[in-house]
């Protein structure tokens, strides 16, 4: 019997896929009446997973009403984040020495469903869902992550979108105002009658930027818009079925750039812009569909389904070619612009479009002593890149001239794809005190690149390129809790890592690794936290080839490889609430340890000549992340401060610890008018630290500096 037939035959009887849909198990249908897809659940749900597992709710995010899931996830242990905009449009996020290009190491999800744009033939993410319009936020690392593949060495990062309610009607309107022309406007409202219930949310933000271009409007920031609508309804004897509908749209604008600048420049003015960006631009469209099924029956019996499509459009029209000769180049001519001005300056579109689609189901089993888990996923998704670049002249008033328009097509002209089916099968096995859980995913994944000349926009005789990589995969987990007492449970799990080949070269392996952890959670003295060491070792690591890392423009999409890499640190958190008959005093420490090494010597296009025992670039080797806050009955204050130690940007002489070391500090205060009512004032960058956020792509890109917001907020 091959796994293609097992694959095809569980795939039939469990109605075709896997789920991200994992219910906590001690939610009960009583309290949840509707399918909210999540991976932990709740804080609580934490202490049956064997690994590293973070919730953050609804009222921690309210504390410093963030927009970027940058600063939301800074002081989650084992989580490393490459700022790029300052707004957290485009994050770079990465778990456990992964690297941070594009989030393309990890599994990002909204209510349960990948949102990659096209997450096996392109992972790299230019779409992230609104953080700002977000109920709840978990991150899963280690051996319990296994089922939400198709990437498992890092870990999972599940964005939660507003559940329905429960009960009668809910909502909430906000309003805040702040530094560069930043705006915020969010509402939604929720009512429950009978056994329907329905939910619209609109969330919508902008700023002018921080960043000062020497002509034009000036305008650096953005305008993001994003729409959610929801329906369930409960039917059945004792509301045993229910169904819920998720129809979401989102839209950006912004003035946005990869061109960064040289150090003097930087030195100099680190929010300089040059007037060679000034027509850089990103216009995105996503759309999605979700319909979600659960039907509980029995005593324990789940079945959940999800079906599930993503529409992504995207162009950003932007300067290529800006290596630091030419960052050098527009420099030396803004400070002394000459007549015939710089000629032939690319700009170019890079237009894509996107779709994912698919359908995934989990059967939950209580069975005794043990808790089974049969899941199957049927996706599929592709990229059509189908991009120009248009050619202008700079002008000594600093100004740009159109002097030739690019045929589309002519830069880039090919379609990627990908077909994936999925099974995972999970066992939580129950002894006294010990709870063993073990797992196993199998993927079978076919992807396909087809590419045409650039001189065939219609795609009629020109096919250059036909190759596709098919794999089948097996990843193994294991891992256990053990509860030594109300105050103490040990953990531990092994993994294997997995990550599919990119279709650029027929010959690209895969990516493996196996990943160990090793800890405890602690409850002592009314202080609790976790700590865990983790160790992966990889024998051929994947880079993905992005403009975001340097690429040039015939590489963007490609893979290559790093090799042999060992990655081990530890992750520690720990919280406590001092309270008074008048106060309470909340404090949380996280602290991240990171030791990364490749093992073998090569030479990088990106990165210069690696040596042995050289660290990864982008992984710091330490993190730090400190909050207090004051809680008074009317008034309430938190500050956050976040260490990150420096880090590589390449391994070449110059790009040695070329990431500024840094300490930046976040403040909220917030005035409680009535139950229902508040206004806060938010400050970034409380002390305006300057710091090199990176280097992407030959230039120096800053962080954001000290910004204040002011809000408004009544809920019901």
């Amino acid at each position: 019997m091959t796994p293609k037939f097992i694959v095809s035959t569980l795939s039939t009887a469990v109605a075709l896929s896997l789920s991200a849909n994992a219910f906590a198990k001690d939610v009960t249908k009583e309290e949840k009446n509707f399918e909210q897809i999540t991976v932990i659940g709740s804080a609580s749900a934490i202490n049956d997973i064997p690994g590293s597992a973070t919730f953050i709710d609804e009222q921690e995010l309210e504390k410093f009403e963030y927009t970027d899931i940058s600063r939301v996830l800074s002081a989650v242990p084992g989580v490393y984040v490459q700022e790029e905009d300052g707004y957290g449009l485009r994050p770079n996020i990465g778990m456990r020495g992964t690297g941070t290009g594009r989030n393309d190491k990890i599994s990002v999800m909204e209510d349960g469903v990948l949102v990659a744009p096209a997450p096996y033939s392109a992972p790299s993410a230019y779409y992230f869902p609104t953080m700002g319009r977000m109920e709840s936020i978990e991150v899963l690392k280690g051996a319990a992550s296994v089922k939400y593949g198709p990437r498992t060495t890092g870990g999972v990062l599940n964005l939660v979108s507003r559940s329905l309610p429960t009960e009668g009607s809910k909502g909430l309107l906000n309003a805040e105002l702040g530094s560069d022309g930043f705006y915020k406007g969010h509402a939604y409202f929720g009512k429950k009658k009978n056994n329907a219930a329905g939910l619209v949310e609109v969330f919508t933000y902008g700023a002018d930027g921080f960043k000062d271009l020497p002509v034009g409007s000036d305008n650096t920031g953005f305008e993001k818009n994003d729409f959610l609508l929801k329906f369930g309804f409960d039917f059945g004897d004792n509301e045993a079925h229910s169904l819920e509908m998720k129809l979401k749209y989102s839209d950006e604008r912004s003035d946005e750039t990869y061109m960064g600048l040289t150090d003097a420049d930087y030195k100099e003015n680190p929010y300089r812009r040059y007037a060679a960006s000034q027509n850089d631009e990103m216009n995105t469209q996503h759309n999605a569909y979700q319909i979600n099924y659960a039907y509980r029956f029995g005593k324990g019996y789940e079945l959940l389904a999800t079906a599930y499509l993503n529409d992504f459009h995207r162009n950003w029209y932007k300067a290529s070619k800006v290596s630091s000769s030419y960052l050098e180049q527009y420099s030396e001519f803004e400070a002394n612009p000459t007549s015939e001005g710089i000629e032939g300056v690319g700009v170019k579109a890079n237009n894509r479009d996107y779709q994912a689609k698919g359908l995934q189901t989990e059967f939950h089993i209580p069975a005794g002593n043990h808790y089974i888990t049969v899941g199957a996923r049927y996706h599929e998704d592709e990229m059509d890149r189908f991009q120009w670049e248009d050619k202008y002249t700079l002008n000594q008033d600093l100004s740009m001239t159109l002097t030739e328009k690019g045929v589309p097509g002519s830069n880039s002209n090919r379609l990627d794809s990908a077909e994936a089916t999925s099974l995972f099968i999970q066992d939580e096995w129950s002894l006294d005190a010990l709870v063993i859980s073990a797992g196993l995913r199998y993927e079978e994944i076919t992807i396909k690149r087809v590419e045409w000349a650039k001189s065939d926009p219609n795609r009629e005789n020109g096919l250059t390129k036909d190759i596709s990589n098919d794999t089948e995969i097996l990843v193994p987990s294991l891992g256990a809790t053990y509860t030594v007492s109300d105050n103490l449970t040990l953990l531990a799990g092994i993994q294997k890592g997995y990550a599919p080949a990119a279709p650029g070269n027929a010959d690209q392996e895969e990516e493996e690794s196996v990943n160990i952890e090793l800890g405890g959670r602690y409850d002592y003295a009314g202080i609790q936290g976790e700590v865990i060491y983790f160790n992966s070792d990889y024998t051929n690591m994947h880079g993905n080839c992005t403009a975001a890392v340097g690429c040039s423009d015939d590489n963007i999409g490609d893979q290559y490889n790093y090799g042999e890499v060992s990655v081990s640190g530890f992750e520690l958190s720990a919280g406590k609430v001092f309270a008074t008959n008048a106060a309470s005093f909340p404090v949380r420490l996280t602290y991240t340890y990171t030791d990364s090494e490749f093992d073998n010597a090569f030479e990088s296009d990106l990165w210069g000549s690696v040596e042995k025992g050289d660290a990864m670039p982008y992984v710091p080797e330490n993190q730090l992340a400190l909050s207090v806050g004051a809680e008074f009955s009317s008034f309430v204050l938190d500050t956050q401060m976040r260490y990150v130690s420096d880090a590589h940007a390449d391994l070449t002489d110059s790009g040695r610890n070329a990431i500024d070391s840094r300490v930046v500090w976040d403040l909220a205060a917030k005035y409680l008018i009535d139950d229902k009512q508040k206004v806060y004032l938010t400050v970034d960058n409380l002390f305006d630290k300057t710091y090199v956020a990176n280097r992407a792509n030959g230039g120096i890109q800053p962080g954001k500096p000290r910004t204040l917001q002011l809000g408004y907020s009544y809920s019901f």
